[in-house]
């Protein structure tokens, strides 16, 4: 069985981004499964009793129909460095099974991270999207592994633009940002100086 998963940001008790989440979810029900039917998640997740006001993470598992839905109290991880490793892992769909992310992520500690280079070109750590700051606006790989849900609403919002990074472009840029369902831009910034690239 093919099993995906969307991890959506829950703040004071709102969803957020459910658009989003939404679409993701039935398009990748539609080209992975061929259902046209769509689920809505406004109608299926309930927030429960528990859920206060600080992030919690909703997890909402899916394949032709909603398998399983969980709440837990979100930790942000603390990264101090990156480390680059080339791949030509395809990661299109948000799969339940990450055995190849995790694969190249063998030695890897806590606080560190993996940045993913494909053909030459930056994608995505193995948990998040990237943005660059060049001291003007901050870009994102135009070919991340996953389009994730915050990228595109940060896309659509004017925040973030695409850009061809190569990992020979790493050492202009300023700082960096790891961006995600339940991470802002800016809320979990790198500055380079303090990241082994």
């Amino acid at each position: 069985m093919c099993l995906l998963f969307e991890s959506i940001k829950v703040k004071d008790r709102i969803l957020h981004n459910l658009d989003y989440h939404n679409e993701r979810m039935n398009r990748s029900r539609f080209e992975l499964l061929g259902i046209k039917d769509e689920i809505d998640l406004y109608d299926c997740v309930q927030i429960p009793s528990y859920v206060n006001d600080q992030v919690f993470k909703c997890r909402v598992v899916y394949s032709k129909q909603i398998i399983n839905i969980d709440f837990e109290l979100y930790r942000m991880r603390k990264i101090d460095k990156l480390l680059l490793v080339e791949s030509d892992l395809d990661y299109s769909y948000k799969y339940v099974d990450r055995k190849n992310i995790l694969q190249l992520m063998k030695g890897i500690k806590p606080n560190e991270d993996i940045l993913i280079i494909r053909n030459g070109f930056v994608t995505d750590s193995s948990y998040a999207n990237v943005c660059f700051w060049d001291g003007n606006k901050w870009l994102t790989p135009d070919k991340p592994l996953l389009k994730g849900t915050k990228r595109l609403k940060l896309l659509d919002d004017g925040a973030i633009e695409e850009a061809k990074i190569r990992m020979k472009d790493l050492e202009k840029f300023e700082k960096l940002c790891l961006i995600n369902g339940l991470v802002e831009l800016e809320e979990l910034i790198c500055k380079s100086k303090k990241i082994k690239l």
